[in-house]
């Protein structure tokens, strides 16, 4: 009896590759939706483009002129990040949610914290995926500059703000009525605030201050401004920039709050969705 039981153990998958394989099947999903994948992957290559024929460089101050590319490409990389995190996440799992995907995953011997594992885990990898597509192209076409020094300081950065918005992320899909709502939802969060935050324009050379002080609400310029500091020529100051890290991970924790109280598996109903079944 305790040999047929030790053989059953031995045929069941690990905790480890059982989050591989959900990770592994997110990532199919993502594949074989040509959408999500043109905006997060192919929307801020045809941006990084763009600005790259179209400007030839870049006030950060008065004296400080970079090449558009070496602006750009960073803060595309960002933004690929953040759309494959707080974007598909938020989308993908409301969507789910609303097809009963979730309620039937919340019924199965799975562990729920797997299945949602493998979606943030899935959105980590396109993240890392998008961010190596611009820098490449960044560095091999338009040869921009960085030192090896602060290759560290950008990872930990990347890191932290991926980890944030895919708590951001969760929270969208939480407090998103439907499935339906929450592409307008992510798209009217994001959007706006990128144009204040160093993706598509700078805002650097002495903004007015109340457009400088609406993009420091959001985390966004944070951790564009962060992992650009890795980039700038002009910065000969560590390329660890703490306060910025505090602010996108102030932002995380809240994301995670507001994902863990209000999150539901199953579908909203008539009652405007306030029943929650966690």
């Amino acid at each position: 009896m305790e040999q047929g039981s030790e053989m059953s153990d031995q045929g069941r998958p690990s905790v480890l590759g059982l989050l591989f394989r959900q990770i592994g099947y997110q990532n199919r999903l993502f594949i074989r939706t040509p959408i999500a994948a043109f905006f997060t992957l192919v929307f801020p290559l045809i941006f990084l483009i763009l600005f790259g024929a179209l400007f030839d460089g870049v006030d950060l101050a008065p004296g400080m002129e970079v090449d558009a590319a070496q602006f750009y490409a960073p803060g595309l990389a960002v933004f690929a990040a953040v759309s494959a995190t707080y974007t598909n996440i938020g989308i993908g799992v409301a969507i789910y949610r609303d097809e009963g995907v979730l309620k039937r995953i919340r019924g199965t011997p799975l562990p729920r914290w797997i299945y949602m594992g493998g979606v943030v885990g899935s959105g980590v990898v396109v993240a890392v995926s998008g961010a190596v597509i611009m820098l490449a192209v960044g560095f091999l076409l338009y040869g921009i500059e960085m030192d090896a020094a602060r290759i560290l300081p950008a990872a930990v950065t990347f890191v932290v703000g991926v980890a944030s918005f895919s708590l951001l992320g969760l929270a969208l899909a939480a407090v998103a009525p439907s499935g339906q709502s929450a592409p307008a939802l992510a798209n009217a969060t994001l959007l706006p605030v990128a144009f204040v935050s160093n993706v598509f324009i700078s805002v650097r050379n002495e903004p007015p201050a109340w457009l400088d002080l609406l993009g420091d609400i959001f985390p966004l310029k944070a951790f564009v401004d962060a992992f650009f500091s890795a980039f700038d020529p002009f910065d000969e100051t560590s390329a660890y920039k703490p306060w910025l890290l505090l602010r996108i991970g102030v932002w995380g924790l809240a994301g995670a709050v507001v994902a863990a109280r209000k999150f539901r598996w199953e579908p909203s109903t008539g009652d405007g969705g306030r029943r929650s079944n966690r």
